[in-house]
């Protein structure tokens, strides 16, 4: 019943990945490494699709449409 309050599946992996590639300076070899730790986590997971969750954002249309 805990389960309300759970990470997604690969989260933390999938968070430390971008914050990785987001850093200044690069360090490839580290980011290289998550990569690897994110792959691990999915294979075992078996996780098929990741989605991100929609937030509330007013004024902020994300719907994909170019002017």
């Amino acid at each position: 019943m805990s389960e309300a309050g759970a990470k997604p599946v690969c989260a933390q992996e999938a968070l430390d990945l971008l914050n990785c590639v987001a850093q200044t300076p690069y360090d490839q070899e580290k980011c290289v490494r998550l990569l690897q730790s994110l792959r691990d986590c999915v294979l075992n997971k078996k996780v098929k699709k990741f989605t991100i969750a929609e937030q509330d954002q007013p004024a902020a249309s994300s719907s994909g449409k170019k002017a």
